[in-house]
């Protein structure tokens, strides 16, 4: 399985919002706390079904949406 693939959007799950597969841990509470300093290793303690693989994920799944172009009108 790579990486983005435990990356999931189900319209009936967390309001739709992308979420590690299997939870309902959407990928902007992992990026918050990463955000707020939090390591990998803290996030693992609080939230022990999640895998050093799926705060990668996030990671990758945010810098994908973050690399999209932009189309300015003008």
């Amino acid at each position: 399985m790579s990486l983005l693939e435990r990356i999931v959007v189900d319209s009936d799950v967390v309001h739709g919002r992308p979420r590690v597969r299997g939870t309902r841990v959407r990928v902007s509470d992992v990026l918050s706390l990463l955000g707020t300093g939090a390591t990998a290793e803290e996030i693992l303690e609080d939230y022990p079904y999640l895998t050093v693989d799926d705060i990668r994920a996030c990671l990758q799944y945010a810098a994908a949406q973050a690399d999209h172009a932009v189309l300015i009108a003008s």
